[in-house]
This record gives C-alpha cells, sequence and structure tokens, in this order.
C-alpha cells in the first residue's frame, strides 16, 4: 500500500470534507468517517483522487462505537499513521443554551450532549488509535476552536469542552511522545461551512466577518492545509502545539 493511513471524524461535510481531501491529495488513504450521512461519505470517498479510501460510521457518543470504528479504519486501511479529530457538535447540533432562557433539565441535556462528542469521544477516539500508533508512531490532531478562550456565552457547553480538548492533547503530547506520537490542535475561528452557515446570513454574518480585519472568514480548506501539516513528519516539534487560524480575530499571548 502506497501513503499514509488517516482516519478523519466528521468528514462527510465541512472542515472534515476539506481536510480529508487534502490528505487524499498527497497520496494518503483516508477512512471517512460519518455519523449519519452515508451517502455524503460514499460520495466523497469515490470522488477522492488515488485508490484505497474507505467509509467507516460510528456516533461519537457511544465509547464502543468509536473503538469499533478506529479498529474497523485500521484493518481496512493496513494500519493508522494519523488520526483527525474533527467531529463535533456545533449549530444544530448544539443550540444557544445560555444561563438564563434555558431550563435546568435542557441544560444539563446540553452539557451531556457536548462532551459526549466534543470531549469523551475525541478522547476515546485518541485512545483506540493510539493502540494502533504505538509501535509506529503517528500522529493525532485535533480541531479545537477560538472558542476555547475567549469564551462562549450563548454556547457555553461548546466553548469548555474545546477548552478541555485542548487539555487533553496536551497531556497526550507528553504522554505518546516516547512512542513516536506527536499531538497538536488548530484553533479555528468560524469557518464556512453548512454547520455555521445559519450564524453567517444576514446582519449576523456582517457583524462576524468584520471580527476579522480580514473583512471574512475562514475557508475550509485553509483548515485543511494547517492539519496537513501538523500531521506531517517535520512537524514533529509542534506537539503540544494549538494554532490559532482566526484570521487575527481574537489575539492571545
Amino acid at each position: 500500500m502506497t501513503g499514509r493511513a488517516i482516519l478523519v471524524t466528521g468528514s462527510s461535510r465541512g472542515i472534515g470534507r476539506a481536510i480529508a481531501r487534502r490528505f487524499a491529495a498527497g497520496g494518503d488513504r483516508v477512512a471517512v468517517h460519518h455519523r449519519d450521512s452515508a451517502p455524503l461519505a460514499e460520495q466523497l470517498a469515490a470522488a477522492l483522487p488515488g485508490e484505497g479510501h474507505v467509509v467507516v460510521q460510528a456516533d461519537l457518543a457511544d465509547p464502543a462505537a468509536v473503538r469499533a470504528m478506529v479498529d474497523d479504519a485500521a484493518a481496512r486501511l493496513g494500519g493508522l499513521d494519523v488520526l483527525v479529530n474533527n467531529a463535533g457538535a456545533f449549530g444544530r447540533a448544539d443550540p444557544p443554551h445560555p444561563v438564563f432562557g434555558t431550563d435546568y433539565d435542557e441544560w444539563q441535556a446540553m452539557w451531556r450532549r457536548t462532551f459526549d462528542v466534543n470531549l469523551f469521544g475525541a478522547a476515546n477516539a485518541a485512545w483506540a488509535a493510539a493502540q494502533h500508533m504505538r509501535e509506529r508512531g503517528g500522529r493525532i490532531v485535533n480541531v479545537s476552536s477560538r472558542g476555547a478562550f475567549r469564551g462562549e456565552p450563548e454556547q457555553p457547553a461548546y466553548g469548555a469542552s474545546k477548552a478541555a480538548l485542548n487539555s487533553m492533547a496536551q497531556s497526550l503530547a507528553v504522554a505518546l511522545a516516547p512512542y513516536g506520537i506527536a499531538v497538536a490542535c488548530v484553533a479555528p475561528g468560524f469557518v464556512e461551512t453548512d454547520m455555521t452557515n445559519e450564524h453567517l446570513k444576514a446582519e449576523r454574518g456582517a457583524e462576524i466577518r468584520a471580527q476579522s480585519p480580514f473583512s471574512r472568514v475562514a475557508r475550509p480548506e485553509e483548515i485543511a492545509s494547517a492539519v496537513h501539516w501538523l500531521a506531517s513528519a517535520e512537524a514533529e516539534w509542534a506537539s503540544g502545539s494549538i494554532i490559532d487560524l482566526n484570521g487575527a480575530s481574537y489575539l492571545r499571548t
């Protein structure tokens, strides 16, 4: 088999789709993961350049399904070199839940649902992937968010889950380095995808674009390029890093 074996969660659409395309364009074999969008995933896998791409399915909120999905991807790809934890709950999957205006039952449900996918799903996928990388080395790249740093008052569970994802990645970066496994994150601001489409409409969209001095939001391909670099052999020394990709819309030191 030629190229590396890549698993990209949530890759049937949006940022994940662009990431899958970027790896395939570089000659890698990609496992396209989806939860409930099989037609889109199959369409993407068939359209990717190169050969050996596969489709895998799992609800990331189900720990057993996550482990089975990662093992399936590794078996069908002939191993696993890179895991991209891209899948996440936002937009329609993570509606606003401010402290005032959200009843207590819904408040609890939102936090559980968001952490089940954004943190626990990613952590379980990383654990399962590391079992396949232990003897060969590898890369784990997590797609975090600007919201981990600036706060998300309307969607606090989302911001908190991404902050926890960053912390998890840094802990794993230290734990897995002796095995040749580097772990890092990218933290985008708004990206133009179907998940963020409703936020980018009309007056709200103009306000969001104005947050960046470039007066726009990111393209999925820009995030994909950074992920592709972090997964490269040259980026080992970036292990533990969290790379901001927000067009100077939020600056931290």
